[in-house]
């Protein structure tokens, strides 16, 4: 009875102040299933200079796969919780708001700034050494998509200390109503068939599942099996008898995507999984407390940026000597040459990322700059830049041409608004006797 009532209050209880195990495993193991499924999906062949990709997850039922593997709402829900305790100690600090975001801009865009460098030069090397064309835009443009994240990212932290204060007001209704939002927005795109409508969930869709790690942060997250129950109830429902296909990842030749734009029924997923992720917390924290697993997440922690954005390079390197180089198609998804050779092709891009992870995860672990000393409109700028950005590499990817350079240009400007000189320090006149 102890026991059961310990695990009981660990599902209800705030997390304790300072790093929450339970949001560290989350966003570990939320980067981990991303790398594994970009690594995994690609069905991939070479001939006549051109590369064709298909999706594995497009097997047969392989696409119920992506309702646990489609972690990006359990990533912005750990976000949540970690921003919310993040401003909480900032205001307790007494940091401004600009301070904090200030410092949150420097940590999300710099790590980018290498990849940026390294992708656009590299297209026109690799189109001057011979390499076909379109395998070459290809990867530069799925190089920069990556990004779509941090751009979105970057809005939900900057939104963070208002709707932190929503969230004090209003609690559960600020997501409910967000989710109303996004239920609106998918009738409207789906009756009236203009599909750039549904964009405006990219918001709706991010800042809800973002608001409940608020709620987390606060201990007002109970119930979570109910959680898990009625959110995968809906998707499921949403799916059965709606427009919404299956897969929570988009497919190849799919009329609809679940992901570009976020639909409702992706929320009603990432809704399942943050219910499932409370139910499991207390096994988690446990979990997360043995040696080896705090050593590793210790590790992990700080190079979780640098892994996202540089595994689809590793892809890209092998595919380019596996694929185009020796002309090794992939085999057919779930035949047994695909499950005999996948853990070999998971060795291989291990292998192919650790120079990568190691000549660049410094970026990540730059010493922090001088506390931020200029006015709100000025981070706003920062912020504004950087986001351009961003979503320049996210729209156009590296490819070859002046666009990518523009992106750059607009990152290396908002990182440097975002930051300030170190004082100078006061000159003391030398007495000359």
């Amino acid at each position: 009875m102890t026991l059961i009532a310990t695990r009981a209050t660990a599902r209800s209880a705030p997390p304790p102040p300072g790093r929450d195990p339970f949001l560290d495993v989350l966003r570990v193991f939320g980067m981990a299933l991303v790398v594994l499924q970009h690594w995994s999906m690609p069905v991939l062949s070479f001939a006549d200079g051109r590369i064709t990709t298909g999706n594995a997850l497009g097997t047969g039922w392989a696409w119920a796969i992506t309702w646990i593997s489609q972690v990006m709402p359990l990533v912005f829900f750990a976000g949540g919780a970690a921003n919310a305790i993040s401003w909480r100690g900032a205001v307790r600090r007494g940091e401004t708001i600009p301070v904090w975001l200030a410092a949150r801009l420097r940590r999300l865009a710099l790590p980018v700034v290498p990849l940026a460098a390294v992708w656009i030069p590299l297209p026109h090397l690799l189109l001057a050494l011979g390499m076909p064309q379109q395998p070459v835009v290809t990867a530069s443009r799925l190089a920069g998509q990556l990004l779509w994240f941090l751009a979105v990212y970057l809005v939900v932290v900057a939104l963070t200390p208002r709707m932190l204060r929503l969230n004090m007001v209003y609690g559960w209704r600020v997501p409910v109503a967000l989710s109303a939002g996004a239920v609106a927005v998918d009738v409207a795109r789906f009756t009236s068939g203009i599909e750039v409508v549904g964009f405006v969930n990219i918001g709706l869709v991010w800042l809800a599942v973002h608001q409940l790690g608020f709620l987390y942060a606060d201990g007002r997250l109970g119930r979570p099996w109910l959680l898990a129950l009625a959110g995968y109830g809906t998707a499921a429902v949403l799916v059965a008898f709606g427009p919404y296909p299956g897969s929570m990842i988009g497919m190849p030749g799919a009329a609809v995507s679940n992901m570009a734009p976020p639909t409702v029924a992706l929320l009603a997923v990432g809704v399942g999984q943050i219910g499932l992720a409370a139910a499991l917390r207390p096994w988690i924290t446990e979990f997360a407390g043995w040696p080896g697993v705090a050593r590793a997440l210790r590790w992990a922690g700080s190079r979780m940026m640098t892994v996202y954005l540089w595994h689809m390079s590793a892809l890209f390197v092998v595919a380019a000597v596996v694929v185009v180089g020796l002309g090794v198609a992939t085999p057919e998804p779930g035949t047994s040459a695909w499950l005999s050779g996948w853990p070999h092709w998971l060795v291989v891009l291990v292998l192919a990322l650790w120079p990568l992870l190691r000549g660049f995860a410094r970026f990540e672990t730059l010493g922090a700059a001088s506390p931020y000393r200029g006015g709100t409109a000025r981070i706003v700028a920062a912020g504004a830049l950087t986001g351009a950005g961003l979503l320049v590499f996210t729209v156009m990817g590296f490819v070859p041409g002046p666009v990518p350079v523009v992106g750059v240009v607009m990152l290396v400007a908002g990182l440097l608004l975002g930051r300030s000189p170190a004082p100078k320090s006061p000159q003391i006149p030398i007495y000359q006797g």
